[in-house]
Order: C-alpha cells, then structure tokens, then sequence
C-alpha cells in the first residue's frame, strides 16, 4: 500500500497543477499533434508568447522571484529580451579549454572540502551546487568566488530548486540578501549589462540568468548525469572517450529531460491543416519528457549505446529546446563543463547508490563517494530503504506544499498584475 503511495500522489498533483492552465491549455503531444508534429508545432513563428496570458506563468513568475519579468525564459520577444539574450551569449562565451577547465578547478576545490573521509555520503545536487556557484561567478566577475558569495548563492538557488520542486515552500528574504549583494556588486561584472533594463533590472537578470538557472540546471543536469553512473559502472569506465561520453550525455538529456514543461502562448491563429487551428491566446504545453519517451525501443531504460547508431538531430530529442524557438543559450557551455567535471569527480571516487532515479529527482540524488577499497554493502542497503520511506512522506510534502504555492500564486497574480500595467516591452501603460 505504501509503496503505490507516491506515485497515487504525484498523479494527484498532476491534476492540481492541470488547473492551473485552465480550459484553453493543451498539452503535447498527443492524438491531435503526435511526436512526428510536435517540433513543427513548437517552432512555429506565431507558438512565441512567453508569459503574458497563461494562467501558468503566474506559477512560474511566483517561483522565479526576485525579477521573473526579465528572466530570459519569460520576456517577451522585442527588442528587451533580443539586449538580454545577447548579453547572455556574451557571458558564456570563451574558449573551450577555459571553459572545461574552470570546470575541472571549481569541481576539484569542492571536491577537497567533502571528501573527508574513505567513505562520504552527499546528495548530488547538493554537492555539485557549489561547484557551479563558484563557476559562473567567475563568469560574471573574472575572479574567485568568495564563500560568502558562494553561500548567498547557493541558498538562493537552493531556495528556487527547492520550492519548484514542491518539498519546501519559498523563502523571498533568503533570495533578498542575494540581491543586496549583487547590487553592491553590479558595476564589478566581466561585460556590459543589457542597457534596456534599469539597474534594478540588471541586478534581477544577473540573479536569475545566472545565479538562478544556470546553477539550478546545471547542478541538476550533473546529479542526473553522476547518478547514472553510479548506477551504471559500466558506463563510469568508458566517459574517459569523448564519444562515448557525449552518447552518455544524449542518453542522460534524453531519459532525465530538464524541463517538464515548456509552455507557449500562442500570438496569432496556428493553423496546421485543414483539421487542426489553434486560436490566438491558446497556451501550448509541450511536454519534453513524454515527446523523449516516442521513437526509441526500450525509451524507459538508460541505454548509451542507442547513439552509436544514430544522431540525437535525427530523434525525438531537444535537451536544448528548438533553435527556431528560443533554445537554451548554454547549449554549447554545458556539455563542455559536464564533461570536465563529470572526469574531476570519477578521478577522485567511484559512486554507487540504490536510489530512485526519476526525472524530477526529489531527492536530491543521494549517493557513496568511495576513494579505495570495498564498497560498503550495508549503507548501500540502509540508504535503497531510507530512500523509499522518503518518497512516501516527501510525496505527501510535496502535495500539500505544491497545492499551497499553487492557491497563493493564483492570489498573487504576479504575471497577470505585472501585464495589467505594463506592456509585453515592459513599458507603463496608461488606462
């Protein structure tokens, strides 16, 4: 009974997070548009609506908070988000040696810090939160990090992770003191600041460009990729060969997608065919992990060996999102990073653990770091049962907190009240 707990749970979300995107929401693909459509849908020109209109961006805007009306993902087409976008391409730019072994540098000097012992317990995301922290610090001001910045960002994109994921609510003091920093801080950075946002602004788009995403999904992208190869040694042998690892990285993107949901708000009618219209307004939820799930034998088994025989351009697979509609701008910086940090942690320990590996990975990705030696056949048992009671309580946590967020952003109305009075160029408009 027990064990079908969670799962009965997550289902139960799922319909509390449906009615978020009320009646003119449409999630794909599905019979309408299947998967041989579903990238023809999301590239076209008129499937380019970000925030303003769609029940869910209220959800979004509340859990992105300090600045969500100039996170790239969320702005609006024109010529605010084409200043942002490029100041971003500016920023995660570089050679790739550097970027690789700046990568191997901040990995390292976490890595000095945790590994204590012969044997160290951590979650995943959390160990791999600082080293990304420190990473794109230095991005941002050529220097190293120090660890009261460090701190300040990690509990701030802790605190973002942490409430999207439903198992703890948000902290908007603890996402505050960061933005005082970085206030203090705004003059010191590596490159010009888009010169559409006002300051207030550019503090907002370095916290949550940066700050925010960039280490949330990073970190997140590296416990997904570390997990599997704990779980798979056979793999863990191999990522020394740069092929072979980037067929790991294909099959980790394609198993363990990053983003849930990607939603659309449609600008003008879309008209497909003669059977299939979607009015001007409509929102278009585009679901990568069931579209990840299409045109593969066996998709729900981690199988780097698919890829020796084929191109992730020629499958169901966009980690990046699509290049006709905003893809994600550390395309080509991630893999680099992952790679050199992914052979960083292997050249230290070896990993194992028993637990659940889903795609939303609640918790965190627990995990034995072990330096020489056997593996500790006993905690690997204690932590495979400690793993399982937690998804049972955390999925009830998860419920209940996910159904509070989603009653007080509705109150809040963050995206709507902010598009009652400002134009989708975030200009004030006048009633």
């Amino acid at each position: 009974m027990l064990s079908r707990l969670p799962a009965r749970v997550v289902a139960l979300r799922a319909k509390v997070f449906e009615k978020v995107n009320g009646d003119n929401a449409i999630t794909f693909p599905n019979e309408q548009v299947g998967p041989d459509r579903f990238q023809e849908l999301y590239s076209h020109p008129a499937a380019n609506g970000r925030s303003r209109g769609a029940g869910l961006s209220d959800l979004f805007w509340y859990w992105l908070s300090p600045g969500p009306e100039v996170h790239q993902e969320h702005l609006e087409a024109g010529p605010r988000y084409d200043d942002v976008a490029r100041a971003t391409r500016t920023f995660l730019a570089g050679p790739s040696d550097a970027l690789a072994e700046a990568a191997t540098r901040c990995t390292a000097k976490v890595l000095d810090e945790v590994l204590t012992g012969r044997v160290t317990e951590v979650r995943l995301r959390d160990l791999m939160m600082p080293v990304w922290a420190e990473y794109f610090y230095e991005l941002v001001f050529g220097e190293p990090c120090p660890r009261y910045a460090r701190d300040l960002i990690v509990g701030h994109a802790n605190d973002v992770v942490t409430s999207l994921k439903c198992t703890g609510l948000r902290h908007p003091a603890r996402r505050a003191r960061l933005t005082r920093y970085l206030t203090v801080r705004l003059a010191d950075v590596r490159h010009p600041l888009p010169g559409t946002l006002s300051e207030t602004e550019q503090v907002h788009y370095l916290q949550g460009t940066y700050f925010n995403t960039a280490v949330v999904q990073m970190s997140e992208a590296m416990a997904h990729l570390l997990l599997a190869l704990a779980q798979h040694p056979e793999v863990a042998e191999r990522i020394g060969d740069d092929r072979y690892f980037a067929h790991v990285l294909d099959e980790t993107f394609r198993l363990y997608p990053l983003f849930g949901i990607a939603h659309r708000i449609t600008t003008d009618d879309i008209v497909l065919d003669e059977h299939t219209t979607f009015p001007a307004g409509s929102v278009l939820c585009f679901s990568y992990p069931d579209y990840h799930a299409t045109g593969y034998a066996d998709p729900h088994v981690f199988d780097p060996g698919r890829w020796e025989s084929t191109a992730a351009r020629h499958e169901h697979h966009i980690p990046f999102g699509v290049a006709a509609n905003r893809p994600c701008p550390a395309w080509r910086l991630s893999p680099l990073a992952m790679r050199a940090s992914a052979r960083e942690v292997l050249r230290r320990v070896s990993l194992h653990s028993t637990a659940t590996h889903t795609r939303s990975l609640p918790s965190r990705g627990p995990c034995l770091l072990v330096r020489d030696g056997p593996v500790p056949r006993l905690r690997l048992a204690f932590l495979r049962v400690r793993d399982r009671w937690e998804d049972v309580w955390r999925s009830v946590v998860q419920l209940v907190l996910g159904t509070a967020m989603v009653l007080h952003a509705h109150h809040l109305r963050p995206a709507g009240r902010y598009f009652d009075t400002h134009d989708t160029q975030g200009c004030p408009v006048r009633h």
